[in-house]
């Protein structure tokens, strides 16, 4: 490939996160996903084309009509409980699209964001070479494509990115990202029920944007594997009560649940992240993850809410 722009697959929380930092430098971005995103990419100077990225004919299209240096995988389905339900649909789909790109733009630096759910959680701490063992459907269908495009695309990454966090409007449309879907809850007064056995390392959208900018630029060769959390290690329960402070919203709207009574029954009791890697490279050592407080402190203004002193 010999372009320099970037192609975004995907224009969900992440997605669109990466879009906007690329094109806030300056970079020639497309943005691509079945329907239209919420914020049009124009706005931030990004464009916009529909795509049904399990289609590979459509995908060679916008390949050799775009001819992108740089590709991001953010593809779906990403739903973990309908994963859970429609196991193969779900591998073949993540399957399908990292071998379109991967034989496609083989030369490509290519970024595919991944996930945690590749390990059972036996560990506090999941590192890059810590071995796999998916905990769900939506793991083993991440799994596999990781290792589709790694064998097919010699320049491409798998980065692994704990719980992703960010703003999201109450009215999207979608199930909202954990950060997002209890601040609305906690805005209207209404409780929280949430996880006390379940760990994570979250990680602020534009962390997640900052750190896939940086690869995509970093020189060759790099891992093929690298891992991003943040510096925090909390269970959601704990989190949740972040928020709220963060908000202003009372601490006892808050209510801690065994994880088998929530939505969330299936991750791994350990969906926790942590890099030997990342700090270690030129391209990616100085960047600052935030933490669950300092995400929350700024954060807050967007969902209307007044800290607590």
């Amino acid at each position: 490939m010999t372009g320099e722009s970037t192609l975004v697959v995907g224009s969900g929380l992440v997605g669109a996160g990466v879009a906007r930092r690329l094109a806030s430098a300056g970079e020639a971005v497309t943005l691509v996903s079945r329907r239209p995103p919420a914020l049009p990419p124009e706005a931030y100077g990004a464009r916009w084309d529909a795509l049904d990225a399990t289609d590979a004919g459509a995908c060679g299209r916008l390949v050799g009509r775009l001819r992108p240096g740089r590709v991001v995988l953010v593809h779906g389905p990403s739903d973990v409980t309908w994963c859970e339900d429609h196991p193969d649909e779900a591998r073949a789909a993540h399957v399908a699209v990292s071998d379109s790109f991967a034989s496609l733009a083989p030369d490509a630096r290519i970024v595919m964001i991944s996930t945690d759910n590749v390990f059972g959680g036996d560990s506090a701490h999941h590192t890059e070479s810590t071995p796999v063992s998916p905990a769900n459907a939506y793991g083993r269908a991440k799994l596999a494509a990781e290792e589709t495009l790694l064998a097919k695309a010699p320049r491409a990454v798998a980065l692994r990115v704990s719980l992703v966090y960010g703003h999201e409007p109450a009215d999207a449309g979608k199930w909202l990202n954990f950060f997002a879907a209890c601040a609305h809850r906690l805005r209207r007064g209404e409780p929280v029920e949430a996880p006390d056995d379940h760990w994570t390392t979250p990680v602020l959208v534009d962390d997640v944007a900052e750190v896939t900018a940086a690869v995509l630029r970093a020189g060759h060769p790099l891992p093929p594997v690298l891992h991003l959390g943040g510096p925090d290690r909390v269970t959601r329960a704990e989190w949740a009560g972040v928020i709220a402070r963060a908000l202003g919203a009372p601490a006892d709207l808050v209510i801690p649940v065994p994880r088998s009574r929530t939505r969330y029954a299936s991750r791994p009791v350990n969906a926790c992240l942590t890099s030997e890697v990342l700090p270690e490279l030129p391209a990616t050592g100085g960047i600052a993850v935030r933490g669950v407080r300092e995400g929350a402190r700024l954060l807050a203004p967007a969902f209307g809410g007044t800290p607590a002193v």
